[in-house]
């Protein structure tokens, strides 16, 4: 079974032990650590030592939403500490001003596609673009920010098809109009079904839902049943 867990952004915003110490009380073996804004960088990679992660059989690390220009190059040599433990790095393509400054870190770049307020990276032409200048780099894909921008799931499906090779991390969440990340609804669980056929089988699951933690185990199940695609998109997808 694929590795399944949460961002410890989404259950303890800023705080990342307290997230680590509510995914402890799960069998969940997988985390994205998340450093969301640009001031919790370096707080948590001075940390990383110090934070008992035998749990996951899976880490990856969440960069900053946005960067400062000036501070680009400072939030990536704190980056390589990541890098150097071979976990990937979630970054988003407009917090990248310098993409020369990123290609070192080779596949461990997963560039994610964004939500409605970003000013790039919503749709397939978007993200080319980024992947054209850096070749190497892996695909977060994020079903919730693709469902807010497109509920038809066109657009998730022809980014699912242009870079079904390059995605290595799914984000998976209900993304609500003013682009936060909600507890999965039927109408979400039924629009991601449409195109889960097309949706790697083998990538870890990392959820953003914001939930408690006794919401932890059911939020699970429900990401799990609904990137399971029903009998007849399998047939389709044949």
């Amino acid at each position: 079974m694929r590795p399944v867990g949460f961002s410890t952004g989404a259950l303890a915003l800023g705080d990342v032990r307290a997230a680590l110490e509510m995914l402890s009380h799960t069998r969940l073996d997988a985390v994205e650590l998340s450093a969301l804004r640009q001031g919790e960088l370096r707080p948590l990679v001075e940390s990383l030592d110090a934070l008992d992660l035998r749990q996951f059989r899976y880490v990856s690390f969440h960069a900053p939403s946005a960067l400062d220009a000036a501070f680009e190059a400072e939030a990536v040599e704190l980056l390589t500490e990541v890098i150097r433990r071979r976990w990937p790095i979630v970054v988003h393509p407009d917090a990248m001003h310098d993409l020369q400054r990123w290609s070192a870190f080779g596949n461990l770049l997963f560039i994610e596609n964004m939500d409605k307020r970003k000013p790039i990276g919503q749709r397939a032409s978007d993200l080319a673009r980024f992947f054209e200048h850096l070749p190497e780099a892996s695909m977060c894909f994020d079903i919730g920010h693709a469902r807010q921008v497109d509920p038809t799931m066109s657009e998730a499906a022809a980014i699912l098809e242009t870079f079904a090779d390059r995605i290595a991390e799914l984000h998976v969440s209900e993304v609500n109009s003013q682009s936060k990340h909600d507890c999965l609804t039927l109408a979400s669980k039924l629009a991601f079904q449409e195109v889960a056929h097309l949706l790697p089988t083998d990538v870890p699951i990392i959820l953003e839902s914001r939930v408690s933690e006794d919401q932890i185990t059911e939020e699970v199940e429900n990401a799990v049943a609904a990137l399971r695609p029903t009998s007849s998109m399998a047939l389709a997808g044949d």
